[in-house]
């Protein structure tokens, strides 16, 4: 039986937004708490990285801050290692909802992440070792490129993420729900 954690990634500084993102409200409650619901109903834990403080466990980017989504799926990864997952179901604390396709797919997957939003993905606990490595050494911090490099798939092109990253986005937001 596979064990998954889901993991909100919540380590971004949100200059685009001018503030603390993951706390800005969309319909009736944080983007935060919509990512974790997105993860809920197809995990057996949750955690969010980067973030002092949530709803649900915590844990730090890794192996530092400010390594961008890469440091964030690392810190997941670690997580997920100590506890004894077998893989981390990702999403960014700015996309509120994730396409069922997507989620299906990801899930059917041996890793991989969407296409189009490569921090919503599908990561086996296994690329934990080679993702610590590949930072310590001051490695590229594209996410699409290190996948690539260890062999995982970019998903259902053309399927979108619905994202936040600035007042603008939450407010197109708004209108579409």
């Amino acid at each position: 039986m596979t064990r998954i954690l889901g993991a909100v990634l919540a380590g971004g500084r949100a200059t685009r937004f001018g503030s603390d993102k993951a706390l800005a409200r969309w319909r009736d409650a944080t983007l935060l708490d919509h990512a974790l619901g997105s993860l809920r109903p197809h995990v057996d834990a949750l955690v969010v990285v980067g973030r002092a403080s949530a709803p649900v466990a915590t844990t730090p980017d890794r192996p530092a801050p400010d390594l961008g989504p890469l440091g964030g799926i690392a810190g997941a990864l670690d997580y997920a290692m100590r506890g004894g997952f077998d893989a981390v179901l990702t999403t960014a604390c700015d996309a509120p909802t994730l396409p069922p396709a997507l989620v299906a797919a990801l899930l059917a997957s041996d890793g991989a992440h969407a296409a189009e939003a490569p921090t919503v993905g599908l990561w086996p606990v296994r690329l934990a070792v080679p993702l610590f490595a590949h930072l310590h050494a001051g490695g590229d911090r594209s996410i699409r490129r290190w996948a690539a490099g260890e062999g995982l798939a970019a998903i259902l092109p053309g399927v979108t993420v619905a994202n936040a990253n600035t007042p603008a986005d939450l407010a197109r937001l708004g209108r579409l729900s």
